[in-house]
């Protein structure tokens, strides 16, 4: 059935005076991203009152962060175990199946948190936007590119604080190397590799076994499995094409590797990954895409693959090319030994044979000789409050957040686009403002898609 639209009012925002508005942003994690405006007051002691969407798995892990210090009002997921564990921490929540239900009872929550499935984030968020809600919501952000421009252009009209679930973004060791590679310690950067182990999808039976896949299937099952006890698997699917239910597809993360439901590792850890070029060379739109190093099963993401992107000028940057490596693909220089092994890792590569390379929590110059006397710059990016109390913040003073839906709605265009060019299987001319590839008319079907009947994106 088609989600209840409500036809009530929302209060006007609240207003601050240019004064306000400047102390605010200085006391926030980073000030250059445009901060939302509906405040919901001034008083920092005062709780929100949030409804949680996904209670199981990383949700388990969202709504204990945001329950430190917020009254969680409402608990919604499709699974009665999932709602049971979660009902004994707050007794007090009001239970949910259905987020469509949920939606009937938006006076009594001022922000949502969303951690279901990739196939069902958008349509989990995207009423809580319009009904000028605070949203955060577990990455990627969206199932796919037409998805997540809906969130970008739905979240800058209702001017509300929001944060993508990119953890890691509010790390020290991302904000030193975003100020080394801004501060130019490696001259300018032209080039970038990013690369993670991780080789979860389809691939042959022995490279399944030597990558240590957990969940190593390579065509769907033709038969069904019994549903366990208390999952709703009508929900679970939402918008997403019927299917009987098989013990492959839940519980996660082996979802993640089925097209319908998800987009394998490039959406998932891409959104953690290419979060640091993003952010330290201000990337936005991709020019053109390909890539390749896989095969392009018709159901099941790769277990291994490459992306390319090209992305122009950005003021006084210069073009750069960012390739993305995926389980037994790695950068020629990795292969060669030009670089310490590190299973995962970003690579700047500057000028004069100058390079930064970063993982999670550690980075070094490179040749390590040629910085033994190198002054790093002072710190200027300001340490985070942590990822979800940055978030909260946001809620309750209107400062900006570092993963809001603009910046992580680009991003996850960025990595979808990966995926839209290995599955087309040629290099694609990218046209942002109209959402088309223009050299692949085939390359529709996969930036946007048809839903289940009664699932509507509105």
């Amino acid at each position: 059935m088609k989600a209840k639209q409500s036809e009530r009012t929302v209060g006007q925002p609240g207003i601050v005076s240019r004064r306000q508005f400047s102390k605010l942003l200085a006391s926030t994690t980073l000030g250059a991203l445009s901060a939302p405006v509906f405040l919901r007051g001034q008083n920092l002691n005062s709780k929100l009152n949030v409804a949680v969407i996904g209670v199981g798995g990383r949700g388990a892990g969202n709504l204990a962060e945001v329950g430190k210090s917020e009254n969680i009002v409402a608990i919604c997921d499709v699974s009665d175990n999932s709602l049971d564990g979660a009902q004994k921490r707050y007794p007090q929540a009001r239970r949910f199946k259905d987020f469509r239900k949920l939606y009937e009872i938006e006076k009594q929550f001022d922000a949502v948190v969303v951690s279901t499935c990739e196939h069902t984030h958008a349509f989990a968020t995207l009423p809580a936007l319009k009904l000028r809600k605070h949203v955060y919501c577990e990455k990627p952000l969206t199932y796919n590119i037409w998805e997540a421009r809906q969130i970008r252009e739905a979240a800058a009209q209702a001017k509300v604080s929001t944060q993508m679930g990119t953890q890691i973004h509010a790390g020290d060791n991302y904000r030193r190397v975003v100020e080394l590679v801004q501060a130019g310690a490696i001259g300018p950067v032209r080039e970038v590799h990013v690369w993670v182990g991780r080789a979860w999808g389809w691939q042959s039976e022995e490279a399944a076994k030597k990558n240590n896949d957990i969940v190593n299937v390579r065509e769907r099952p033709s038969g069904s499995s019994p549903v366990p006890n208390g999952l709703d698997w009508d929900l679970w699917l939402g918008p997403a094409p019927f299917r009987p239910f098989h013990d492959v597809y839940f519980p996660g993360p082996k979802w993640y590797r089925w097209w319908d439901f998800g987009n394998g590792t490039m959406s998932d850890l891409g959104s953690h990954w290419n979060d640091l070029p993003f952010w330290a060379l201000k990337l936005q739109v991709p020019k053109s895409i390909e890539a390749g190093g896989g095969i392009a099963h018709p159901e099941i993401a790769p277990a291994s693959m490459f992306a390319t992107y090209e992305y122009g000028s950005r003021g006084d940057l210069p073009p750069v090319r960012l390739t993305w490596h995926q389980g037994e693909n790695k950068p020629d220089i990795w292969k060669a030994r030009g670089i310490p092994q590190w299973d995962s890792g970003v690579l700047f590569i500057g000028n004069q044979g100058r390079m930064l390379l970063a993982d999670y929590d550690k980075h070094v110059l490179l040749p390590e000789a040629t910085f033994a006397d190198f002054k790093r710059p002072a710190p200027s990016i300001p340490k985070s409050l942590g990822h979800h109390e940055e978030w909260i913040h946001g809620c309750k003073t209107g400062a900006p957040t570092t993963c809001n839906f603009d910046y992580a709605g680009y991003l996850t265009e960025a990595n979808h686009l990966g995926n839209v060019a290995f599955r087309v299987g040629k290099k694609l001319e990218w046209d942002s403002a109209n959402l088309r590839v223009t050299n692949a008319p085939e390359a529709a079907k996969f930036i946007r898609r048809e839903y289940r009947a009664g699932w509507l994106l509105i």
